[in-house]
């Protein structure tokens, strides 16, 4: 049986011991933040604070933080539901008759998935004047402009056809009745607002806090445009989201949500919002974003505040995002028949690192396929994406950097794509939703066949190299391998000038990339490097080459790829809570549990 509401989800993981109580008053304002990073690194259950200070309603967090929690959330491993949807997908092009009868779950789910009109509306049991200061709601990061509402369900209809969508935006209190509405580029919500202007006509949304777990993920998945995340919703828990009209305002709402923000957006009305510590791991600069007035809360009787926290991976958002992808990322499959699979890393922020394996058909399919991708509805966000071939695993990091080992040569395989659009979170161009993007092409090619895994020697070679840099430039902290492919070097400054000369040396010349990142970063943690290279570069302005130049107008790269991966002065800072705060956090660590 599907989940009705959030506090029936929550009941079920405290049965099931996925889930404590903290009786114990805590502060919303940064305190709740390091309880839930700690936990969540330590594997704890979610937590539902009881006593917030200042607040009248308890509060949720990392409820979905675990696979564990996000299969019972599902009912089974979004992998399983990930390839019976594309099975199935498959089968009905064309429509075969025996297509029900073959795969008669399936085509129930999608019958069952059809939004319906909700006869018991718990979420209007109250209906009340907008007091935001009543909600517990956080303040996550040091430097945040304020507090923010960080897991709140927008619901936005296209003014010309009365579709659908639902999107997930951070919204910052600015009074008891007035928020920001951080709608970023190619979301949802964004292109309704837009269409809105261009009509003229008064632009009513709903935000709901607090679905079940089913209507969340789906908010939260990269669904092509125009398709309906509630009826996706219906279909991931194999029953009708009930949905009923709105107190204040025209548009359908969810009727099981714990709490309805009802209200408007002016179409010509902005406000500076933000900063905000993001799932970047940096703050996002402050920029004027779009108001929304709210006329009505209406809210269950004993509802519950959901939330999370973004910041440096891994967080929350590590485990619903990979979800999402691996329920989604087959569908891939149905535009580009050539692709075997697709990976966004989390430790990248998503955005900033995807790697497709394809079966290469004919020369050069896959790049084909990567600059399709490129221009499709969220993945048009993709920073940098690595190619390998059908064969390789696209989650294991390892297999990707051999794949790279053996057969990326930039010469031709390498592809910079300047001055187009990005994400709006991303900083590393200094212009808002406008930079660069790479591909890296490390598929098997017929013209070369598979490359060397590695010269006998190479490994030492390379070892007596690092051990001789940090005396060569006094900035270089210390340098490490990975897997003869990458080599990280830890700078204290000159990230730039140490990368030009190292990329030159030639007993370097056997490694593909060389990249320069922070202090702050481990070069012995994957997840770190990963964070702290894919974050911090524009590729037009950051990467180089041993030997490149220009024949007409090609580019020629050669040699090897050198990153500039440092933090730069301009750049937002990285998240880092205060010392007062983890202190406090210490103290009270077994108090939290008892």
């Amino acid at each position: 049986m599907p989940f009705q509401t959030l506090g029936d989800f929550a009941r079920h993981l405290e049965s099931l011991g996925e889930l404590h109580r903290v009786k114990t008053e805590v502060d919303p304002e940064l305190e709740i933040t390091e309880i839930a990073v700690r936990a969540l690194l330590e594997k704890r259950p979610a937590l539902l604070f009881e006593n917030v200070k200042g607040a009248k309603f308890p509060l949720a967090i990392n409820l979905l933080a675990s696979e564990r929690r996000i299969e019972l959330a599902l009912g089974k491993h979004p992998d399983e539901l990930g390839e019976e949807l594309i099975h199935f997908a498959e089968a009905a092009m064309p429509p075969k008759p025996r297509l029900i009868f073959d795969h008669w779950p399936m085509v129930k789910r999608f019958l069952a998935a059809r939004p319906k009109r909700g006869s018991n509306a718990l979420s209007q049991q109250v209906v009340a004047e907008p007091q935001l200061s009543h909600l517990p709601i956080q303040k996550c990061w040091p430097e945040d402009g304020g507090r923010f509402i960080t897991l709140g369900q927008v619901f936005t209809y296209d003014p010309r056809d009365g579709k659908r969508n639902v999107g997930m935006y951070r919204m910052q209190i600015y009074d008891e009745r007035t928020t920001g509405m951080h709608w970023q580029i190619q979301k949802g919500g964004g292109f309704h607002y837009y269409q809105a202007q261009k009509l003229d006509r008064e632009f009513e949304i709903a935000v709901a806090l607090g679905t079940d777990p089913a209507l969340l993920l789906a908010t939260i998945a990269a669904l092509p445009e125009g398709i309906d995340e509630v009826m996706f919703a219906g279909f991931l828990r194999s029953a009708a989201v009930p949905m009923t009209r709105g107190k204040s305002i025209s548009i359908a709402v969810p009727a099981h949500a714990e709490f309805i923000l009802e209200g408007v957006v002016p179409l010509n009305e902005t406000r500076l919002e933000g900063p905000f510590g993001d799932h970047f791991g940096h703050y996002s600069h402050a920029a004027d974003f779009p108001v929304f007035h709210i006329k009505k809360i209406t809210h269950r009787r004993e509802a519950i505040y959901p939330c999370t926290v973004v910041g440096k991976p891994p967080m929350e958002d590590k485990f619903i995002g990979d979800a999402t992808q691996q329920i989604l990322g087959p569908l891939a499959r149905l535009i580009h028949k050539e692709i075997k699979s697709v990976w966004a890393y989390y430790e990248a922020g998503f955005h900033n690192l995807l790697v497709v394996s394809v079966e290469q058909r004919y020369q050069k399919e896959a790049m084909k396929s990567a600059l399709g991708l490129m221009g499709t509805d969220q993945l048009s966000l993709t920073k940098c994406i690595v190619l390998v071939s059908d064969h390789v695993n696209v989650r294991d990091w390892k297999s990707v950097l051999r794949e790279i080992k053996m057969n990326f040569d930039p010469h031709y395989d390498f592809v910079m794509i300047p001055k187009v659009p990005l994400d709006t979170l991303d900083f590393t161009s200094f212009k808002m939703n406008l930079g660069s993007k790479m591909i890296l092409d490390a598929t098997v090619k017929a013209r070369r066949g598979h490359g060397e895994s590695g010269r006998t020697g190479e490994r030492e070679k390379l070892e007596n190299v690092l051990a001789r840099l940090p005396r060569e430039y006094p900035a270089l902290k210390e340098a490490r391998l990975d897997d003869e492919t990458l080599m990280l070097v830890k700078v204290a400054s000159e990230g730039r000038k140490i990368v030009e000369s190292l990329v030159k040396i030639p007993e370097l010349s056997g490694l593909k990339i060389i990249a320069a990142v922070s202090e702050d970063v481990d070069l012995h943690s994957q997840e770190s490097y990963i964070w702290g290279v894919f974050t911090r570069f524009d590729a037009e302005r950051d990467v180089i080459f041993s030997e490149q130049s220009l024949i007409g107008i090609s580019p020629i790269y050669r040699g090897v790829m050198g990153i500039d991966a440092t933090w730069k002065p301009g750049y937002p800072g990285p998240l880092v809570m205060p010392g007062e705060i983890r202190e406090k956090v210490d103290k009270r660590w077994e108090e939290y549990w008892r």
